[in-house]
């Protein structure tokens, strides 16, 4: 007697813990189960590339603590953060960055729309031209960056290019317009090939995302008397939450290292030179190896801090693809 009312004391709630903790040790040891073996496989490559990658890094930064020209490499002086003290306070850091920030903004954002147009056309086509749409959307992106530069620079240079003579139909238009010799037009040429370069490879992560939108979602939204934009919205959208994270947060960092293109074209000239390529030609240039190394460990901090404020901005659980 004293048995059966020992067990008909416990309430609903304490009868329902066991099995509860007993799921959740379950789920937790599936999941430990999943983590190491994610590190067994991607492990070996990961320390490879970690290795790769922070020699550089470490070394660049101790490069940045002295006084070290290339033409005299023996006669170097600590200096602790002198280096950093001086890039910081010379005017034309912030303009580089202003520029590498300007340029970063502007192509991604372009980039953004243009390539999730181009995600919902190779989405949207017919399975018989999906293959032949995405074959030729995706050409830009396997052409060489120097090379795409070089031919971006031909078509709009004042001498060889073809530009000019395209445009002579537009009243007032000067077709000896000289676009590299002015900072407007330099950087309108120099973010209209990057767009046109990368604009595939934002499309090809954002088809991704619209793959997996559950298509009964868009089926019930409509029937429910949803407009397309509503649909979009409400239902593509938030599903698309972890792609369109991965787009924006890869293509930002890339863009914000940009150097190839605003090399080839203006050399930095016209108040077109980005962070990078300041690194470059106080390095190589003016063979000051201590500050090209302070600015390139300035860009690499840059490029952390964008990495952080944006996984902490979209709040996405890239692991399941779903909102945290």
């Amino acid at each position: 007697m004293s048995a059966q009312t020992s067990i008909d004391t416990k309430t609903p709630t304490d009868r329902d813990d066991t099995p509860q903790k007993t799921k959740k040790t379950k789920r937790s040891a599936r999941t430990r189960a999943e983590a190491r073996l994610g590190w067994m496989l991607a492990g070996p490559a990961f320390g490879i590339m970690l290795l790769v990658t922070m020699y550089p890094i470490i070394q660049a930064f101790y490069d940045s603590l002295f006084s070290l020209r290339l033409t005299a490499p023996d006669d170097r002086e600590f200096i602790w953060f002198r280096n950093y003290a001086v890039v910081l306070t010379d005017p034309a850091f912030w303009e580089s960055m202003w520029i590498t920030l300007f340029i970063t903004v502007v192509t991604v954002i372009l980039e953004l729309l243009l390539g999730f147009a181009l995600a919902l056309v190779m989405h949207r086509a017919a399975k018989k031209l999906r293959g032949l749409a995405r074959t030729a959307i995706l050409v830009p992106y396997g052409i060489v960056t120097v090379v795409a530069a070089f031919a971006w620079f031909y078509a709009f240079d004042v001498n060889s290019g073809f530009v000019n003579s395209w445009l002579a139909w537009i009243p007032g238009y000067n077709d000896e317009l000289n676009w590299f010799a002015y900072q407007g037009t330099s950087l309108f040429v120099i973010i209209l090939s990057e767009v046109w370069k990368t604009t595939p490879f934002i499309s090809l992560l954002l088809l991704s995302g619209l793959a997996q939108v559950p298509g009964d979602l868009e089926e019930a939204a409509k029937v429910d008397g949803a407009t397309g934009w509503e649909v979009m919205r409400r239902v593509i959208l938030p599903n698309m939450k972890a792609a369109i994270m991965v787009a924006v947060l890869f293509r930002t960092l890339e863009a914000f290292r940009i150097f190839d293109n605003i090399y080839v074209m203006t050399a930095g000239a016209n108040g077109t030179e980005a962070l990078s390529l300041l690194a470059y030609n106080t390095s190589i240039g003016r063979l000051e190896i201590g500050l090209g190394s302070a600015i390139s460990v300035l860009l690499f901090l840059s490029v952390l801090i964008i990495a952080a404020i944006f996984i902490r901005g979209f709040k996405v659980d890239l692991t399941g693809g779903r909102n945290s």
